[in-house]
């Protein structure tokens, strides 16, 4: 793993977070240990300011695994270059397609383009469509919450 350009070792999910969002391209990714489960890691994209994690495992066959959305099928790669290499195509099932490699040497430099919002969310699991899905649940809990709101300020 160490000698992926991609890999951060055990920065923890708030650091990882932090490079992407510094990066700021949806697409982006870096691999990361995982910081719940020992010898598990971590591969995180940027999709529309949501950092979405899925959890790279080997298994004991030596092959590596990525959890993805429930239905898709599991796949086996014998290296993990050749996992990250399929994920860079659509319809992988992780949220998009690992686009912009934010490499461990880089640390992630500022990129040019807008930065995204600092408060981001890290699902396990996602579907192609869910950085959509996830805004438009954002905004309509944040329209629930303001009509509550409403409400109790008309009560009141």
């Amino acid at each position: 793993m160490e000698k992926l350009n991609v890999y951060h070792g055990p920065i923890g999910k708030e650091e990882g977070e932090r490079r992407l969002a510094k990066d700021g391209r949806d697409g982006c990714y870096l691999v990361r240990n995982s910081d719940s489960v020992p010898g598990v890691y971590c591969l995180c994209v940027l999709c529309h300011g949501f950092v979405y994690t899925y959890r790279l495992h080997k298994d004991d066959a030596g092959t590596w695994a990525a959890e993805t959305t429930p239905g898709v099928q599991k796949r086996y790669f014998r290296q993990i270059k050749n996992l990250i290499s399929t994920f860079q195509k659509p319809g992988q099932g992780i949220a998009m397609p690992l686009l912009y490699p934010v490499t461990a040497q880089r640390r992630a430099q500022t990129h040019t383009e807008a930065q995204t919002p600092s408060n981001s969310l890290s699902p396990t699991h996602s579907s192609p469509d869910s950085c959509l899905q996830q805004r438009l649940q954002h905004a309509a809990e944040g329209q629930k919450n303001r009509n509550k709101k409403e409400v109790r300020q008309a009560v009141g």
